[in-house]
């Protein structure tokens, strides 16, 4: 096991040596002594020990970490430390600062010359009560447009940095503590113009951001006028197209209809016409039997007539009413000999009734008909009725 302090006893043997690998060690000594090996070796790497001893390198309000050839700020182990106001950090081969760095607002000196820098954290304004900072000899070319909010920064030293023509004229040189302080208020004013000019680029684009969402407002509006538009239109066409379907299937129901109520009508007029020429092929045929009828009734009438004149006149005995009177008493003989239905039977006198009213009705007009032939009617008996 080598120690530091052979390490630092062995240095003349091995002057030739670049890098040096010491992490990952648990050593319990510390480098005071050792750190002049960093001015003489381009590299020597400590990172990832178990142990850092902080506490060694405070002296009242100051802590030390200069040649101690740190490549990372310890944030998290200066935190803990909140009366360190003084924070020496040069001679080392830290490239940049964690943004962490910027909640350690209680620092007021902070040395970080001769280090291998590039750029600074954005968030640099926080530390309010920052009032003196070396960054002599790094590798910076601007600085953050936060910087102009280290209102209470008085010394500056941006010495031996490629720093941006403005800028560099900005700081100009820091050869004594009067040009530190004017470099401090000169670069504060610069920044301050920097700033104004990022919050007026800031509010340039907020307000051709603020222009182009409107710009896209009211083009997501007139998009939206024109979809709703174009809908409002679709659907009044739908409507017409329906109206127009409607208004054809209506004039198609009308003219069915129509169609239907020719058919009808024809239809009709063809049943009247059939029925007219029924009627008129019919015509004669009632007529016939109306006439065949008539005159079967006045031959009905006639048989009657003579049957009464037969039966009622004096002609009863005449050769021509012999087998008439002798025909019908047979028949009413027959009548009372059958034995028919009793319907029938009172049918049949009822029928015997009407013809007894006829020949009366006959008789009373036969006196009537035979006084212009002279021939003088005599008393008829009777007419016997059937009897059940």
């Amino acid at each position: 096991m080598i120690f530091v302090s052979d390490l630092i006893a062995l240095y003349e043997y091995f002057v030739e040596i670049r890098v040096v690998f010491i992490s990952r060690n648990r050593r319990s000594e510390t480098l005071e002594d050792g750190c002049d090996i960093a001015v003489k070796h381009s590299k020597l790497r400590m990172s990832k020990n178990k142990v850092l001893n902080l506490k060694d390198k405070i002296d009242g309000n100051e802590m030390d970490l200069s040649l101690c050839n740190l490549t990372e700020v310890p944030v998290k182990e200066l935190a803990a430390f909140p009366k360190v106001t003084v924070l020496d950090l040069s001679c080392n081969n830290i490239t940049s600062l964690p943004l962490e760095f910027c909640s350690l607002s209680h620092l007021v000196k902070v040395d970080l010359s001769k280090n291998l820098m590039t750029v600074l954290p954005d968030d640099l304004g926080r530390l309010g009560n920052l009032q003196h900072l070396d960054l002599y000899n790094n590798k910076l070319t601007i600085l953050p447009v936060s910087f102009s909010q280290l209102k209470n920064l008085k010394w500056l030293d941006l010495k031996d940095n490629p720093l941006e023509i403005n800028l560099a004229k900005a700081a100009g040189d820091c050869l004594d503590e009067k040009q530190c302080k004017q470099c401090a208020a000169r670069v504060l004013q610069h920044m301050r113009i920097l700033q104004d000019e990022v919050d007026k680029e800031r509010e340039r684009r907020f307000l051709k951001d603020k222009e182009l969402e409107k710009k896209k407002e009211m083009k997501q509006r007139e998009r939206e006028a024109k979809e709703k538009e174009a809908r409002k239109r679709d659907k009044a066409e739908e409507k017409e197209r329906k109206r127009k379907e409607y208004n054809a299937h209506m004039a198609a129901l009308a003219i069915q209809e129509q169609k239907n109520k020719r058919k009808e009508e024809k239809k009709k007029r063809n049943g009247q016409i059939a029925a007219d020429k029924k009627a008129a092929e019919s015509a004669p045929k009632a007529q016939r039997r109306s006439l065949i009828g008539l005159l079967f009734k006045l031959l009905l009438l006639g048989f009657a007539g003579v049957v009464g004149v037969c039966q009622l006149t004096g002609l009863k005995e005449e050769a021509v009413c012999v087998p008439i009177n002798v025909a019908v008493d047979d028949g009413l003989s027959w009548v009372r000999e059958q034995e028919v239905d009793v319907r029938v039977r009172k049918l049949v006198e009822e029928v015997d009734i009407r013809a007894r009213e006829l020949l009366q009705k006959l008789s009373s007009l036969v006196p009537q008909l035979l006084e212009p032939l002279g021939v003088v009617p005599t008393a008829t008996e009777p007419v016997e009725t059937v009897e059940n």
